[in-house]
């Protein structure tokens, strides 16, 4: 009889060379994928065959002699023999095959569902972010074309853009967020002349931009002045629509941008282009290797007047209110995994489409655990995706795209 063991390949990360530093000491790792090919384990589906040919099947059926309802297996003489339970309803009669949990399952993650937050810097060579291995910043003429094609390759065909500023070009205003030669509008108009169907989201926020490292305008007794701060916020928007943007993230926390950059966009002609509002962005401790990607160390204070407070549920509920009244076409929480039941309450109460940032804390532990076989990393990765779907969210953005892409794919092999 021939050998029917399934075969089925996965890319897994190999991990070499990249830096982890921490309170003066620092551990090497890197990632880069191969490609492995295993035999029988939980991810496959092993038919069982009779050896008989489909006509003498057919035979036995016509005649009346087609194979009994397998018996139930007695117990095993070492189990003790109970009387069995009376029950009508046995949950696990729907999760006995891998066939039946698949058919069973309540929530899906595709690679349409993922955004690819990309790195970005004036250079040509990819540097990698020591406190985010597998992470670069990205040159943004050829590593940032190469990871784009990478990324589409497995179905991700949305990213978000981020750009690591030079301090000679930061100001207290942030002038250069709005600059139309800028190295965002730069990199949208490479990305769309090459792949012209990419989706592509941007940041609106002035962070990258300051010297003061804030999302906002600082006054000089250290208060972020909201209205003056929108007003940037609007051309930085404009600017970032004309290079080519789809999306529009205002990030910036500031009360009433919504509506402004709505309105200012719309002024321009822009009605088609969609507004994701961070209406729960919270003021947490998971943005720190973010912070080091783009080196937006704050030089005073921090951004608890602004970012909202992460003992608080209902004041989301606030914002989203006054997000959709002002033209939000979809409303993100950030962080994500920590704030499932902010996620779900949002599903429960908006028809809008509801978007999760697994940030960049989130994507490290998870890194540094697996690196140290704490975690099998690519199932945690996986059931985090999933946990995040499961909770509400339509859309997940996620240092993990590529990677898990790769893997959604290996599975429908």
């Amino acid at each position: 009889m021939a050998d029917t063991t399934n075969v089925y390949a996965s890319i897994r990360p190999i991990i070499r060379n990249v830096r982890f530093i921490n309170a003066g000491s620092s551990t090497k790792l890197s990632m880069r994928s191969q490609l492995v090919v295993r035999t029988s384990g939980e991810h496959e589906f092993k038919a069982k065959k009779s050896g008989k040919s489909i006509e003498e099947c057919e035979a036995h059926v016509v005649a009346g002699n087609a194979l009994d309802a397998p018996v139930p297996p007695k117990p095993e003489a070492q189990n003790p023999a109970i009387p069995i339970f009376p029950l009508q309803s046995r949950p696990r009669r729907n999760r006995r095959s891998r066939v039946l949990r698949k058919a069973f399952q309540q929530s899906q993650l595709s690679p349409s569902n993922l955004v690819y937050p990309l790195f970005i810097h004036e250079g040509e060579e990819d540097d990698p972010i020591g406190s985010m291995p597998g992470c670069y910043r990205l040159g943004w003429r050829h590593g940032l074309l190469e990871e784009v094609s990478k990324a589409r390759d497995v179905g991700v065909n949305s990213i978000l853009l981020f750009p690591k500023v030079s301090d000679a070009l930061k100001t207290p205003a942030g002038h250069e967020a709005y600059n139309e030669n800028g190295l965002v509008p730069r990199a949208i108009r490479l990305l769309k002349d090459k792949y012209p169907d990419l989706v592509i989201y941007t940041d609106v926020a002035l962070d990258p931009y300051s010297s003061d490292g804030h999302d906002g305008i600082c006054r000089e007794d250290g208060v972020i002045m909201n209205d003056e701060t929108v007003y940037q916020l609007c051309k930085q928007a404009v600017v970032l629509v004309r290079a080519g943007a789809d999306v529009i993230g205002p990030s910036a926390m500031m009360d009433g941008r919504v509506g402004a950059i709505r309105e200012a966009l719309d002024d321009e002609g822009f009605q088609h282009v969609s507004i994701m509002s961070y209406t729960s962005k919270y003021a947490s401790a998971l943005y720190g290797p973010f912070q080091e990607a783009l080196d937006t160390k704050l030089s005073f204070g921090d951004k608890k007047t602004y970012q909202m407070n992460p003992a608080n549920y209902r004041e989301t509920m606030a914002e989203a209110i006054a997000n959709e009244a002002e033209g939000a076409d979809m409303l993100l929480v950030k962080p994500a995994l920590p704030y499932l039941d902010v996620i779900h309450r949002l599903r429960d109460n908006s028809s809008l489409p509801i978007a999760a940032y697994q940030v960049s804390g989130e994507y490290s532990m998870i890194k540094a655990a697996g690196f140290f076989r704490m975690i099998d990393q690519e199932k945690v990765m996986m059931e985090s995706l999933m946990c995040l779907r499961r909770a509400g969210a339509d859309v997940i953005l996620t240092y993990f795209a590529l990677q898990a892409g790769r893997c959604l794919c290996a599975e429908k092999r």
